[in-house]
């Protein structure tokens, strides 16, 4: 009798213990708007909880909802005509957005203190001392660039972390049960499978993207992103 009160005690006591582990566990629901500057809902906005990409989208309506982590922090929106916006959740499971008016217009690098310079993340600019993911930035108009090779030369030289085979780019050893995964390639915001052969004097700038700084765009992202600008484009 005494064996059998010890053991519903003990139960007890385990079932207790797991009540609060449950409520930690438990997920939130958040929803809310999205609108831009003049106020017209965005559809297909993309959801971003704690700097990581979600299947939520907006709808139509520019509404949205997204089950979370009851420890999540922030909660962020992502379009590719106004960039990102991020919120703190605070508890909170009603979060409207409202991108103001965003200039097209960015700031030349040239006479930019060190640390103030844009970097592409894939998700809008972002100041280099800014940054929280793993991202570095070549510039092409310093003029020790027009002594290089090629635009492999440029990366494998000033780019820890990358390797180069042909025309084939590996950042940070990225690989799955079937093998390594090559990195994402984007030319003047056209997605290529190889590296393209251009004059490093035709470059203006290379953003490479390591690990979750490449999340936005998904599982072409999943081995990394060299983002390559010509001089030709974007001046």
């Amino acid at each position: 009798m005494r064996i059998k009160l010890v053991s519903l005690i003990l139960l007890s006591l385990v079932c207790f213990n797991s009540i609060p582990a449950q409520k930690s566990n438990k997920k939130i629901i958040i929803t809310g708007t999205v609108l831009d500057a003049s106020k017209a809902p965005i559809m297909n906005a993309i959801i971003m909880i704690d700097g990581e990409k979600t299947s939520s989208v907006t709808d139509a309506e520019g509404k949205y909802k997204v089950k979370v982590k009851n420890d999540a922090s922030r909660i962020g929106i992502f379009t590719f005509g106004n960039g990102l916006t991020e919120e703190d959740i605070a508890g909170r499971t009603e979060i409207d957005f409202n991108f103001g008016k965003v200039s097209t217009q960015q700031p030349s690098d040239q006479n930019i203190a060190p640390g103030e310079q844009g970097v592409n993340t894939g998700y809008g600019l972002v100041k280099k001392k800014n940054l929280t993911t793993d991202i570095n930035k070549i510039d092409g108009t310093n003029k020790k660039y027009a002594t290089y090779s090629s635009i492999a030369d440029m990366i494998q030289r000033e780019v820890s972390g990358v390797r180069i085979s042909g025309s084939s780019v590996n950042i940070q050893d990225s690989k799955n049960l079937w093998g390594s995964i090559p990195a994402l390639i984007i030319l003047d915001g056209v997605y290529l499978d190889d590296l393209p052969n251009i004059p490093p004097a035709q470059v203006k700038s290379i953003e490479v993207l390591k690990g979750t700084a490449a999340a936005i765009y998904g599982s072409r992202g999943y081995g990394g992103a060299i983002i390559i600008k010509t001089k030709i484009q974007n001046d």
